[in-house]
């Protein structure tokens, strides 16, 4: 199985993922064969559909033991014993034990809305959001002009969900969160694989919410499904909401999340700025600190 090095920001140290479906990946993104079958049917959302519901069946609780044994996920953690769950799908949406994710309750502190891998930039100003080869602008992940005029300049926080990681996203900080925009149609993979290849994964399905916050401006938070999620599930009501409550789950399958802010609003931690620009991901934990408001 291929792996994929990445730091962990609690140690320092760098690890190695298990990459999840490596070499059809290879297939999909680094063959002639594979892009026409990607761009002819497997990156309409109907497949991804038909695909998560397959993981949705009884008879794929059959495959709950390896996946977690293939991707060595952590069950310590996990809110129910594997086998209590109906389906792949039902262990892969999994809520964890009270106190698993503890919330930074630091108001001045920005924190992740999810479990993953990010990259960060403090400003993009006008210039493009690059990721590996692949590359999109800020109105294009928005899908709304006037909307992205307001984060001209703007903070990018970008969170890369592997298959084995906690999918369920939360809040980042205390605010009125408007309601979700569904944009996009197609769904490519989010993985890096996928992203050195120059995947257009940025204009996947994907859900856009608007967070207004006293301490860091608006906030915009921008889930991105990818091949095979083709379903974004929001469990909260637009309203006022805590820092850390839960927002959404993706099902089945690797996704990212995109959180921007108005750079003169938030600082990101330089340790995430500075891998970013050495190209290498820091994991991330939901309730963690991912920057601060800007005094």
């Amino acid at each position: 199985m291929q792996v994929l090095a990445y730091r962990d920001r609690e140690t320092g140290a760098m690890l190695q993922e298990r990459v999840y479906a490596a070499e059809q990946l290879e297939f999909l993104y680094g063959t002639v064969r594979g892009r026409l079958l990607l761009n002819g049917v497997l990156s309409h959302r109907i497949f991804s559909r038909v695909y998560g519901f397959s993981k949705r069946t009884r008879r794929s609780r059959e495959q709950i033991r390896s996946f977690i044994d293939t991707l060595q996920v952590d069950t310590t953690e996990v809110e129910r014993p594997p086998d209590d769950y109906d389906s792949l799908d039902a262990f892969f949406t999994r809520r964890l034990k009270a106190g698993a994710r503890p919330i930074d309750q630091d108001p001045a502190h920005l924190l992740s809305p999810c479990d993953g891998r990010a990259f960060a930039w403090q400003s993009l100003g006008g210039r493009e959001l690059v990721v590996k080869k692949t590359r999109t602008t800020i109105p294009e992940v928005i899908g709304d002009a006037r909307l992205a005029a307001e984060f001209a300049d703007p903070a990018v926080l970008l969170v890369r969900l592997a298959a084995a990681d906690y999918h369920r996203c939360h809040f980042p900080a205390d605010g009125v969160a408007g309601p979700p925009r569904a944009l996009g149609s197609r769904l490519h993979s989010v993985h890096p694989i996928a992203l050195e290849a120059g995947a257009p994964s940025f204009a996947n399905y994907r859900m856009v919410t608007r967070l207004d916050t006293d301490g860091f401006g608006p906030l915009l938070i921008v889930e991105v499904g990818a091949l095979t999620v083709g379903s974004i599930v929001q469990t909260f009501t637009p309203a006022q909401v805590r820092r850390g409550a839960e927002k959404s789950y993706f099902r089945f399958g690797g996704s990212a999340l995109v959180l921007l802010a108005q750079s003169p609003q938030v600082v990101f931690d330089e340790d995430l700025i500075t891998a970013t620009t050495q190209g290498v991901e820091s994991r991330v934990r939901v309730g963690t600190r991912v920057g601060v408001r800007r005094r």
